[in-house]
């Protein structure tokens, strides 16, 4: 809430696009007031400002790229500043631009993962990463997208929870490959990452796998004759029960995920 409180006193064309009240209403308001008063807040305010009109959207969006141009001239942009000047390269006049103001902005380094529980709003913006999502037929999106957009819906769906995302570095199973396991049961992740000529096994577990190389070459077998060969962009599935080894010809880069060894 302190963040919120920040970004109202020095982001005016955040305050233009929640309105006085919604301004005033988060500086009355405090952590210490509990979750059920702060989430009506926070869910109002966002709401007013993800429903502004294009019109209004984009003369906030010119307003704040113009301001930020000039000041950069007599002092060093913050980082939430500097990404939003990107985010506006890309996305001209998206609300999505000011919206960055709302939510944390997360830089992961090699070998590190994020999770994310449902109805947490989310973008990713650059670098590559794999992502694995749950089951689902509801994906709505609000900003910095092409696609259909359904402001209402998501305004009303998000869980409005303040804080950091938890960082995951992953658990070491052996010298090549790194265990990612999220607090729910869906699924995990392996990281493998074979130097060339090694080989690596991957133990049956009781549900199935999906094996996605994203770098290398090599060689996959399940204890049948036949081998599977394997190299970036391949997809393998494996059934539950299923042991699968692994070599590699170049250094191999491959994700395994399966239903999270917690629920078994």
């Amino acid at each position: 809430m302190d963040e919120l409180k920040a970004v109202i006193h020095t982001v005016p064309e955040v305050v233009d696009l929640v309105g006085a009240e919604n301004a005033n209403l988060v500086l009355q308001t405090s952590e210490q007031n509990g979750e059920q008063k702060v989430k009506p807040v926070l869910q109002a305010v966002f709401t007013h400002f993800m429903s502004a009109s294009k019109e209004i959207v984009t003369d906030a969006v010119n307003r704040l790229i113009n301001r930020l141009h000039k000041e950069s001239e007599v002092r060093l942009l913050t980082e939430k500043e500097l990404l939003v000047l990107r985010l506006e390269n890309q996305y001209p006049s998206d609300i999505g631009v000011i919206a960055a103001f709302f939510l944390n902005h997360v830089k992961l380094n090699p070998g590190e993962a994020l999770y994310l529980g449902a109805n947490e709003p989310h973008a990713y913006l650059s670098g590559e990463c794999v992502e694995c999502m749950a089951t689902s037929d509801n994906v709505v999106r609000a900003g910095l997208t092409p696609k259909f957009i359904d402001v209402q819906t998501l305004c009303s769906m998000l869980t409005y929870k303040q804080g950091f995302p938890e960082i995951l570095r992953g658990v070491s199973m052996n010298p090549y490959v790194n265990k990612y396991i999220p607090p729910f049961e869906e699924f995990e992740i392996d990281h493998c990452v074979l130097p060339k000529g090694e080989r690596v096994v991957f133990p049956s577990v009781p549900g199935p796998s999906i094996f996605l190389v994203t770098a290398g070459e090599g060689m996959m077998n399940t204890g049948s004759p036949k081998v599977y060969k394997t190299t970036e962009g391949d997809v393998l599935f494996a059934p539950a029960g299923t042991e699968v080894s692994v070599s590699s010809e170049s250094e191999l880069h491959l994700y395994r995920t399966g239903i999270n060894s917690k629920f078994f």
